[in-house]
């Protein structure tokens, strides 16, 4: 089972992380290992930066287009929500005025 508590990198500390990856040589279990780091996350956080310098596979997401894709994703459902809202006001109204 996974731990309760995710312990947070910040942006600076992965940038040095993959820089540390590229230009030792070392493999990325290797360096996650003297970081203290999980290798999946430090392999994730590498993957992600050559996807971002755009060195990933045909169709993976940028870190910037993954953040568009969640603020989209997040307005569409409120904009459902709100058209679900109407709908039911119109419904509302509309039994009001057959009165």
């Amino acid at each position: 089972m996974g731990s309760k508590y995710t312990k947070r990198y910040t942006a600076e500390f992965k940038r040095d992380a993959i820089a540390l990856v590229d230009s030792t040589g070392r493999t990325v279990t290797e360096v996650a290992r003297e970081l203290g780091v999980s290798p999946e996350s430090l392999r994730n956080w590498y993957r992600q930066a050559k996807v971002d310098r755009g060195e990933g596979r045909p169709g993976e997401l940028t870190g910037a287009e993954r953040e568009e894709l969640k603020r989209l994703r997040k307005q569409s459902a409120e904009q459902a929500k709100t058209i679900e809202v109407l709908r039911e006001a119109a419904v509302f109204f509309a039994k009001e005025s057959d009165r």
